[in-house]
C-alpha cells in the first residue's frame, strides 16, 4: 500500500514537472521575434536565399552569387547563357548541393523544376522537373529525409489559368521525388498574400515549419495539422526582410537569412528568446 502511495505521489510530481516544461516554453515561444544583426548589400538578392556552412548564395531570376558569411565577399557567381532559365525563386544546399526552385512565372502553362548546382564552383549539375503538374515551384527544403516543395498559383493569372492563390500547395516527396502527401495553406495566410503567393519557406529548428509571402515584413510559422489537409497556423512573427526566399542557418542557431528585394540587401535575423 506505502509503495503504491509513492508511485501516484511519483506521477504527480513527473505530470506536474511535465506542465512547467510545456508553460515555459510556450512562454518563449509566444513571445519570440526576430531581430536584424547583420546586412549585406548583394545585387543578387532579388528572389531567394541559401545557407551553408560557411556561405550565403544569393539567388536572382537568372543568376546565384555565392558570399562568404564572414564579411560579404563575393567568392563565385553563375549566370545563365542558354536561355533555358526563366525564374529563379528559393534555394537549399543539401550535402554539397544546391538545389535552386525554378519555374517558366509568368508564363501559362505554370512549369517547375529543380535546378542543382555544385556549391564548390557553381556549375549546373542537372535538374528534375515537375512539368505542368503542380503549379509554380518557388521553394524547395530538405526535411527529416523528405524534400518539401511549394508549388504557387497566383490571382493575378486567374483569367489565364481559371485558378487563384487558394491552390497552392505544399508537396512531401521522398529522397527520389517520390509524392507522398500535400497540404494546402490556411485561408488567413492566402488573403494576406493576394495576389500573389508563398514566396519563401524553411523548417526550423523547433521542428515548425517558416514561411514567406512576396512582400510582407512578415513570417508565418506554420505545423502538420493532425487531420485534414490544411497547414495549421501556430504564429506569425515580425521581421525586417520583406517575404520572398527564406533559409535557416543549420550551422548558427536560431538565425535565418531573408532578403529586401528592393534594397538588394540580404538580412541575417536570429530568432530570440527560441
Amino acid at each position: 500500500m506505502k509503495d503504491n502511495k509513492i508511485l501516484h505521489q511519483t506521477r504527480i510530481i513527473i505530470f506536474l514537472l511535465f506542465l512547467l516544461i510545456t508553460n515555459i516554453s510556450f512562454s518563449q515561444t509566444e513571445n519570440a521575434t526576430f531581430k536584424t544583426v547583420q546586412t549585406y548589400e548583394i545585387r543578387e538578392a532579388r528572389q531567394g536565399i541559401a545557407i551553408d556552412s560557411a556561405y550565403f548564395y544569393a539567388i536572382n531570376t537568372k543568376g546565384i552569387g555565392k558570399y562568404s558569411k564572414k564579411n560579404g565577399d563575393l567568392v563565385a557567381e553563375w549566370k545563365d547563357d542558354s536561355g533555358q532559365i526563366i525564374h529563379f525563386d528559393g534555394g537549399v544546399v543539401v550535402n554539397g548541393k544546391l538545389y535552386c526552385a525554378h519555374s517558366n512565372y509568368p508564363e501559362i502553362p505554370m512549369t517547375s523544376s529543380i535546378e542543382i548546382f555544385d556549391t564548390e564552383n557553381l556549375e549546373h549539375l542537372g535538374s528534375h522537373s515537375f512539368g505542368i503538374k503542380y503549379g509554380s515551384c518557388t521553394w524547395a527544403d530538405y526535411y527529416n529525409d523528405y524534400w518539401w516543395v511549394c508549388f504557387a498559383h497566383y490571382d493575378k493569372l486567374e483569367p489565364l489559368t481559371n485558378k487563384n492563390n487558394r491552390w497552392t500547395v505544399l508537396v512531401k516527396f521522398d529522397k527520389n521525388w517520390h509524392e507522398q502527401e500535400s497540404w494546402t495553406l490556411p485561408e488567413t495566410i492566402l488573403q494576406e498574400f493576394k495576389p500573389m503567393s508563398c514566396s519563401g519557406g524553411s523548417w526550423g529548428p523547433d521542428g515548425n515549419l517558416y514561411v514567406t509571402g512576396h512582400d510582407s515584413a512578415r513570417v508565418y510559422v506554420l505545423q502538420l495539422p493532425k487531420m485534414g489537409s490544411i497547414l495549421a497556423l501556430k504564429k506569425i512573427l515580425k521581421i525586417t526582410s520583406e517575404g520572398q526566399g527564406i533559409a535557416w542557418d543549420r550551422y548558427e542557431t536560431n538565425n535565418l537569412y531573408g532578403i529586401i528585394k528592393k534594397g538588394n540587401l540580404v538580412i541575417k535575423s536570429r530568432l530570440s528568446p527560441f
